[in-house]
């Protein structure tokens, strides 16, 4: 996969997160298993779990609104460089769950 292709969502996880999902997807997606690996409980994969889940649904939702595209657009038209979008999106990102 091109670098330039992978989803905001997943570039916004952090690795703690990115190896979770590649765990979750080794065990099958047996949170039972997981359970085991991380020596938790099964209620403690559970919460970890849901709460990435609301991660990515969030990160998604943001991608898809017209500020961030029009952000984006001005990066692919080189009318801002790429450093300066990924601050201005991330400050757009923080401003909205602050609120």
């Amino acid at each position: 996969m091109d670098i330039n292709h992978i989803p905001n969502w997943v570039l916004s996880l952090e690795n703690e997160d990115l190896e979770f999902i590649k765990n979750f997807v080794l065990s099958s997606g047996s949170l039972k298993e997981m359970a085991k690996m991380y020596e938790v409980s099964y209620p403690t994969v559970r919460l970890r779990l849901d709460r990435l889940i609301e991660k990515i649904k969030v990160n998604d939702s943001l991608e898809n609104e017209e500020f961030i595209k029009f952000i984006k657009r001005l990066s692919i038209d080189d009318q801002i460089s790429v450093e300066v979008a990924k601050l201005i999106i991330e400050k757009y990102k923080q401003e909205k769950g602050e609120r």
